[in-house]
Order: C-alpha cells, then structure tokens, then sequence
C-alpha cells in the first residue's frame, strides 16, 4: 500500500497537484513519455547513420582524412582509399558552413547555433513551444556542420528532435503550457540520453541544465527517466549495447592523489573560462559583420578549415582522441593542441551560425586537458599519479561542469559514457570546485539563476511564498482597532466616526464577542441623513456574513479573501475562538510584507 500511494503521488507531481489521479491517467501519461522516447530514439538513429554516412562521403572520399572512432562506434562503410590531402580539408568546412547557413537562415533561422540553448528558452519563456519545423532543419543542417569537418557535438541537434516532438505531441493534445514544458523537456532527456548511451544522465541533465544554481527541475526527472531509458533501448538495438567509450578500470586509491586533482580542476576553469569567451566573443563579431546571415557559417568554416590544415585532430566530433587519451596513447604536447584547437574550431563552427552541440566538443576538450595534466604529474610524481588516464575521466566531467554549471549530470554523464564508476570521489571533488569556481560563466546563455528567475515559474513562486508565510509572522503588522457595541446608536457612532480615522469598524455583543462589521463605505450614504439618530442602532447596519482570518491561514488564502468582496482589510480572529477579535491585517501592509520576504530572499541568492 505505501508503495501504490507513493506511485500516486509520484504521477500527480508530474500532473499537476491539485488533480485527481488514478492508473487510468498515470498509463495515460506513460504512454505520452513512452511515445516521445521512441521518437527520440528513432531520431537518434536516424542522425545517427547521417553522420556517419556524412563522414564517409566528406571526410573520407572527398579528403581522405579518417579521424579514430570511440571505442563504442564502427564505421557502416569501408574507408575509402582517398589519400590524406590538407588543401581539401582546408576547405572542406567552409562547404559545410555555406550548405547549413543556406538551409537554417532560409527555413528555421531558431535553429542556428547549438540547441540546447534553443530548448531552454523555449523551456522558460515560451510554455515549451518550438516549432515543428525546427528538429528537422536542426538535424541536417548539423550534419552538414559537423560531417564536413565543422566542430559541434551531437547533443544540440538531438535535444531538439525530441523536444520538438515533446512539444508538438503537447500542443497536438491541447495540454496546458506546464505539461508541455514537461513533455519537451522529456524529449530533450531522452535525445541526449540515448545518442551518448547514457540515460540516467541524459535524464538528470535536462532537468539540471535549465538552471545556473545547482538546481533540479523536479517534475522533468521523472518523464524524462521514462523517455531517456526508452530512446535508449531503441538506440542499442540498432548500434549495440555498451558505453561510447572504452576505458581501463581506473581505481583511485591514495588520497595524496587528490592534490593534482585540485591543480586539475583550476586548469579546466582556466580553461572553460577561455572556451566561453571565444564561443560568445566570436558570436558578437559575426553579428556585428554586415553581410548577408547565409554566408557567415562558410567563413566561420573557413576558420575551421585553416585551424584543421595544420591540427586535422580538432575538426569534426573528435571521440576517437579522446578514446586514445584514455589509454595513454597521445603524446602532451598533441593533447595541448587537441583542446585549445578545438576551442576555436567550436567557436568558429558554432559562434559564426552553424548548428551543433557544445557538449561533445566539451568532452574532447576536458579530457585532452585532463589528459596533458595528468601525465604531467605522472612525470613529476609517478608514485602519486600512477595512471594519467583516469585524469581524462575526471577532466571530462570537470570542464563540462565548469562551462554548463551542471555539476550532479555530468559526473553521472561521463560515468556513464566511460563505464567508469571507480573515479567518482576526485570526479565529485573537480566538478565541485569547478562549479564554485566558474559559476558566474555559463555556455549556455539561457538558463537562469533558479526558479525564482524563471518566466515559467513567476505564478508558481508567487504562491509558494505566499503559502509558506502565515499570518502569525505578521501579528506584529496587525492593528488593535476600536470596536463597536452592537446596541450603539447611529448617533453615537456620528459622534464617534468624526475623531477617529477607522475605515473598518468590527461591532461586538455585550460579551465583546465579534458578531458583525461594516465599513465607512457601508454608511456613507446615510452618513447625513436626519431623524434616524436614535432610530437605528448599529446593528442594524453590520453584516453578519463575515470574511475573517486566523494567525494559522497563509496569505494565499488571506489574498484570496481580500480579493472576494475586494476588501482592504480583514479582521484577524483566534484559531480555536472566531468570536475573539485580535485586531484588523491591511492589504496594502501584507503585500509590503511579501516584497519584502521576496527582496530577502532574492539577496541571500
């Protein structure tokens, strides 16, 4: 039994709290996820095959370059026999720049640059909707990047096929904003989960990714968990089970080890540092350039291109580098060269309007970094640091953290993608400085601070601050007032309105005992009038109907009844006594009191 109500109220937070739910519904709402994640997995595949049917035919045939795949990863067709030539690369992403630039800025110019980005604005200020176009233009446009040499990663272009059909499945249903945010937040878990074969991660990290605080969006874990293991299984039974890359069992043994560790983590800062400076420094050079938007991703691949002449390691994906880096095999200064190229080809592949993913290129570069210090210390310290790869793990995990202030997914991400679980303790302490020490940098340019900054949950904290405060922490803002007896007569109470500045006025029994209340604007009209002085008593003018609060309530509650007869002040009465007046809570007084809360909060941030 307390495993089917936990069930239940698992299915109501992603549903909504205040709907009834039961099996109907939640099979219901599995069968959305369960839908979106074969989607995703079914687009997977799809970009999938593309790119490596675009490397083939492009880097392969036409220039004969044939970059090492992961260990994870084949090639579908057998190389070619195109000898290696430069001048060909040279120019080869500047092709792929012209086709990507033409396609993205003629039909889905949202689609340019990497789309991670693109889901988390559409996540926070626009209930979740993209259009349907978007996934389709997005996924050929980044083969067309990627495949002809152009740096950029996979999880751009995936994220949005599943979140474009999270969203267009939401908006097909008629679903309210919410649960389309839900739903193509999901589609993002699930693209990402599956393309990296990492589904507990690509889960986690939809849900992280939306925010610069480490903070979860709780109700996306959940459909995305459904959809990411989904797209996941689709994926492996076409490509095969197993992690993306191949990796010795590293083990982490003495503590002393954790010192490179820390010297590790503020090279990777250092680094991503330099990595988000150059990506949005080059994005504001090429949209301050006055030439038609078609043109500039062939001339950012042109950049690409000359990089790639004398360092071809840093053109397109890069996994197989990184693979051989996780077994020694690359030299220092070749892992040097790898990450700062692969800085600027990413930055003049994406920065200039090309479409792809940061987050592959951020792998590559983390771990060519990770790989550089960790044979450094091994030089200098062998009896310290005795495996230098297992620095390759950590600095994939720590630079991504630095440059997505994502720290929780991506330990998980590339313990996953590694199938390296060992090395999480000096993962755990290099992804948490750093986070700390990075923060205020982020590559993602639209996430937000927290909740409290998101458009899509302005209503939500609203109530929840007003549901957290009662009205027994603002007994110090509620006024004793003067009440009337209720045989009181309309004279006397002239008498008395004329020296006092109630706009209120409670009437009691002769217990003291409230029974009824008016308001200035009750008597207003017979204010003046002559011959009832003695003839009505103010009884006869309270109303009994009273709308009252109690120092339990919150103020959600106490707005709502401000709101009902538009009132400006309210009566504040005992809990277990509502006969017993404490005094009268203004409006204008609990709203100063609630901006207040709000700026305190907003400052401890």
């Amino acid at each position: 039994m307390a495993l089917l109500n936990r069930f239940k109220k698992i299915i109501q937070s992603i549903v909504g709290k205040d709907r009834s739910t039961n099996f109907a519904q939640a099979g219901k709402w599995t069968l959305y996820f369960v839908l979106i994640g074969l989607i995703a997995g079914l687009g997977s595949i799809v970009f999938h095959y593309l790119c490596r049917l675009g490397l083939h035919y492009f880097m392969d045939f036409m220039a004969g370059y044939r970059p090492p795949p992961p260990a994870g990863e084949h090639h579908l067709l057998l190389p070619t026999g195109t000898p290696f030539n430069r001048i060909t690369l040279l120019f080869l992403p500047a092709l792929g720049g012209l086709l990507s630039g033409w396609l993205v800025y003629t039909y889905a110019p949202e689609a340019e640059g990497h789309g991670t980005d693109a889901a988390i604005d559409a996540y926070h200020r626009k209930g979740g909707f993209m259009r349907s176009r978007v996934p389709f233009i997005k996924t050929i446009a980044s083969v067309f990047t990627i495949t002809t040499g152009g740096s950029g990663g996979r999880e751009g272009p995936i994220a949005q096929i599943g979140a474009g059909f999270g969203s267009f499945l939401a908006t097909t249903l008629k679903l309210s904003d919410r649960e389309r945010r839900i739903m193509m937040a999901a589609g993002v878990g699930a693209g990402v989960g599956s393309i990296f074969r990492a589904p507990l991660a690509g889960a986690l990290f939809a849900a992280e990714v939306l925010y610069r605080d480490p903070e979860f969006e709780s109700e996306v874990i959940i459909p995305a968990g459904i959809s990411s293991v989904v797209a996941y299984c689709l994926f492996c039974l076409v490509f095969g089970w197993g992690s993306l890359f191949e990796s010795p069992d590293f083990l982490f043994r003495n503590p002393l080890e954790l010192g490179p560790y820390l010297v590790l983590s503020l090279v990777l800062v250092a680094t991503g540092v330099l990595y988000i400076k150059s990506f949005y420094g080059l994005i504001g050079i090429f949209k301050s350039i006055k030439i038609p938007n078609h043109i500039k991703p062939a001339i950012g691949g042109l950049c690409t291109g000359i990089i790639g002449f004398f360092l071809p390691q840093t053109l397109a994906f890069g996994y197989g580098f990184a693979q051989k880096a996780l077994y020694n095999e690359l030299t220092i200064p070749f892992l040097f060269f790898l990450a700062i190229g692969k800085i600027f080809t990413t930055s003049f592949s994406i920065g200039s309007g090309g479409s792809g993913g940061v987050f592959g290129p951020s792998i590559v570069i983390g771990g060519a970094m990770g790989g550089v210090v960790g044979k450094i210390f091994h030089q200098i310290m062998p009896g310290i640091v005795t495996e230098p790869g297992a620095f390759v793990v950590v600095g994939m995990a720590g630079f991504f953290t630095a440059v997505s202030n994502t720290p929780i997914s991506t330990i998980i991400f590339v313990s996953e993608m590694t199938d390296s679980y060992q090395l999480l303790l000096p993962s755990l302490l290099v992804c948490s400085v750093s986070y700390l020490a990075a923060r205020k940098w982020t590559i993602y340019d639209r996430q937000v601070k927290s909740k409290i900054d998101s458009p899509a949950h302005a209503g939500d904290f609203f109530v929840d601050i007003l549901q957290a405060i009662r009205v027994k922490n603002l007994l110090h803002l509620v006024k004793s007032v003067e009440v009337i007896p209720r045989d009181m007569t309309f004279r006397d109470f002239r008498n008395f309105f004329s020296e006092t500045k109630q706009h209120y006025f409670p009437v009691v029994d002769e217990f003291d005992r409230l029974v009824g209340i008016f308001s200035s604007t009750d008597i207003r009209s017979v204010l003046f009038s002559r011959g009832i002085g003695q003839l009505v008593v103010m009884n006869d003018i309270a109303t009994f109907d009273i709308i009252f609060t109690t120092p339990s309530e919150d103020l959600n509650t106490v707005f709502q009844k401000f709101t009902i007869k538009n009132i400006d002040s309210l009566p504040v009465v005992k809990d277990d006594d509502h006969g017993i007046l404490i005094g009268m809570l203004n409006r204008r007084e609990v709203i100063a009191y609630y901006n207040e809360q709000v700026q305190k909060m907003k400052s401890r941030d």
